[in-house]
């Protein structure tokens, strides 16, 4: 599975269907960015590889909606979760990618058990072997640092509402583009299953 930030030119699931993904025009970032994704996959010798631009219906508010619900637990099963941060240079720092500063990012972050950071240029951050970053001493090191989670919680963290202020500051640093995610990205960390229902505050009234 894949974690990203979302930028200009991401394909949708209407632009993908009927069309081999290395056959596409990579001039739009987002095509570039899942064609690299999907190679990393194979080199990982996977077949079969889910990125959430392209593999939600978005005009369908039902199959949204399940998506959304669903999301925690997805990330949770997969064999691998590549993390891609744009804005990191092969040598640098991941402290202050905007990656770490977004909503949906943390429930990729916590959910999956093995996981992998690419750099900008796709090469594996500080250039380690290691199969699973979760396991990387130096880097869980970093990652706690950084998000100030606890190793314990970054490599077995359950879903539910024990210490639910912990979980909220995680998350208090973080920003999402629509208002209703703020909300929305936390249902798996909580193990939350309520409607979504985006546009809803544009239809309060004043009573």
């Amino acid at each position: 599975m894949f974690s990203h930030r979302w930028g200009d030119g991401e394909p949708s699931l209407r632009d993908i269907q009927g069309h081999a993904i290395y056959d596409m025009a990579s001039s739009a970032g987002g095509v570039k960015k899942l064609q690299e994704f999907c190679a990393i996959a194979l080199k990982q010798d996977y077949l079969w590889a889910w990125s959430d631009t392209c593999c939600i219906d978005k005009d369908s508010s039902v199959e949204l909606q399940e998506a959304i619900g669903s999301m925690f637990e997805w990330y949770r099963q997969s064999a691998l979760t590549i993390m891609y941060l744009a804005d990191v240079p092969e040598t640098g720092s991941f402290a202050t990618s905007q990656w770490f500063r977004r909503g949906w990012t943390l429930q990729e972050l916590l959910a999956p058990r093995t996981l992998l950071f690419y750099t900008q240029t796709w090469s594996l951050y500080k250039n380690t072997e290691s199969s699973n970053h979760k396991k990387d001493a130096a880097i869980l090191g970093e990652l706690t640092g950084v998000t100030g989670i606890e190793s314990r919680f970054l490599t077995d963290f359950n879903p539910g509402v024990d210490d639910a202020r912990s979980r909220l500051q995680w998350a208090s640093s973080r920003r999402t583009t629509r208002p209703e995610d703020v909300a929305y990205s936390l249902f798996g960390i909580f193990n939350l299953h309520l409607p979504v229902l985006y546009g809803e505050s544009s239809t309060w009234v004043d009573s």
